[in-house]
């Protein structure tokens, strides 16, 4: 089995980057493992860590229309070059935690993804060299206020809400070349979303580089490349579980927004 690289809060409340192990336990590292992280001889039961995001990116670069099935099934054209945007850091939610629906919007869609992981800094990079800089992998979910973004000219709020950028469970140095990505809802056998990644328009590594060129890179931050045909809609209480062949799966469920209550200084305005 592939090593699998986790961040996890103790129960003490620390943070920490570790290995998992096949029973759970986690072996702890000493920094990020794109830093050169080093096992010690600490260890975190199951019953004594939660599982977090895998990383702590400083920002979520992704990438719309990577597939030419997804872009066909949206009404769009292929892409000449990559569309990007942008998801807050804030988006960014762990496996198993709730994805939560905003009232603003009618139609959230899922979006199941494979996620690149940069491990060292990125500014102006060729394809040869954009591969060096690949830590890992993971996966995610881009969701999406599909109305909200068919309403505006630009993506930020339909992409951008709390916990629209679910990732993990934990990462991956390496996965197959031609690794399928399935999305499963609810208790169906049948996938909604079934692809190989190399079926992607561009590559992961051709994504590093094309984004290195305009936007500096840094060791753990993440890149989304993109989502197969298939993309739906999602209710309250539906469970989304995406797989990706050499990583595994990530499985969050949909719960209503609750607004929290205004604090004592907005109160008092």
């Amino acid at each position: 089995m592939a090593h699998r690289y986790v961040r996890v809060q103790s129960s003490s409340g620390q943070l920490h980057y570790g290995l998992l192990q096949a029973d759970r336990t986690v072996q702890l590292l000493d920094a990020p493992p794109w830093r050169n992280g080093q096992l010690t001889s600490l260890e975190l039961a199951f019953e004594d860590y939660r599982l977090l995001a895998p990383c702590a990116p400083s920002k979520v670069i992704a990438v719309g229309r990577n597939y030419a099935k997804h872009a066909a099934e949206l009404g769009n054209d292929l892409p000449k070059q990559p569309l990007l945007f942008m998801k807050p850091p804030t988006a960014v939610t762990a496996a198993d935690a709730p994805i939560f629906y905003p009232p603003q919007s009618e139609r959230v869609d899922y979006e199941g993804e494979l996620a690149v992981v940069i491990g060292d800094r990125a500014t102006d990079c060729e394809i040869e060299e954009a591969r060096s800089k690949i830590w890992g992998y993971t996966i995610a979910n881009d969701v999406t206020a599909r109305d909200l973004q068919r309403q505006e000219s630009q993506w930020t709020r339909a992409k951008g809400f709390d916990s629209f950028c679910p990732l993990g469970p934990w990462i991956v140095r390496e996965i197959p070349a031609g690794a399928q990505l399935q999305t499963f809802l609810n208790s169906a056998a049948e996938p909604v979303q079934s692809a190989s990644i190399a079926d992607m328009i561009f590559s992961p590594e051709f994504l590093v580089a094309y984004i290195s060129q305009a936007i500096t890179l840094l060791p753990g931050d993440v890149i989304l490349t993109g989502t197969p045909e298939g993309v739906g809609a999602v209710k309250l209480g539906d469970r989304i579980r995406i797989a990706i062949e050499g990583i595994g799966s990530l499985e969050n469920v949909v719960h209503p927004k609750i607004k929290a209550p205004a604090s004592k200084e907005l109160a008092l305005q």
